[in-house]
């Protein structure tokens, strides 16, 4: 086990991938420089560009959800680092099962349908040098999207469940506007307001300010 502990916290670094500007997320612990690499939708030379520069160790790929822009190129680089896949929750093999088709009608050449060498349920936990994450499925943005949360940190990767201002949209085949909003307000917010996010796309956040002032949500 990691001798990680809450007084050698995670360090996070977002590199943007994809035409859609998706935030693939590089998380570690500075000690043992052991960690993942989150929502690797594709552009594996800059993400393994940016593994190089911080000089990690990678473990293991977290998946939030299915879509292409965060999981386009997650078998390219579980083969060339030779390590698993965790997430989403299996609601989203529909997604997963169709990137290559995804990505031909985006224009995207290159992707390869995946598989995740764990499924991800609500309850359960997920280890990255030595944190622990708890998984909250979050359906609404895609039917198996899910949040990983590291209590010891009050940090939680949401993909594209929220936004700061905004929410995921739900205008895409298998999305349900109802269901991400309640996953918002029943699952994330009672977490805290302290707690502080990454997204899928644009800055990161905090819950407080989304429970005080986001659009959707007041």
């Amino acid at each position: 086990m990691s001798d990680a502990t809450p007084q050698s916290p995670l360090k996070a670094a977002i590199v943007q991938v994809t035409p859609f500007e998706q935030n693939c997320t590089l998380i570690w612990e500075e000690a043992s420089k052991i960690g993942a690499v989150v929502d690797p939708g594709g552009d594996l030379d800059r993400i393994e560009r940016a593994i190089e520069e911080t000089g990690i160790s990678v473990e293991k790929i977290l998946l939030t959800h299915g879509h292409i822009d965060h999981a386009g190129g997650a078998a390219d680089l579980r083969d060339r680092l030779g390590i698993k896949i965790e997430g989403p929750h299996k609601a989203d093999i529909i997604l997963l099962d169709n990137l290559q088709k995804q990505g031909e009608q985006y224009g995207i050449p290159g992707v390869r349908n995946v598989t995740p060498d764990r499924w991800l349920e609500e309850g359960d936990r997920v280890t990255v040098a030595g944190h622990t994450f708890e998984i909250f499925h979050c359906p609404g943005h895609s039917p198996g999207s899910v949040v990983f949360f590291d209590p010891s940190q009050r940090f939680a990767l949401v993909g594209d469940v929220l936004f700061r201002g905004s929410i995921g949209r739900t205008d895409f085949p298998y999305g349900d506007h109802e269901s991400l909003i309640s996953s918002i307000k029943t699952k994330l917010l009672p977490l805290g307001d302290d707690i502080a996010f990454i997204c899928g796309h644009g800055p990161p956040g905090q819950f407080g300010p989304e429970r005080q002032t986001n659009p959707f949500l007041v």
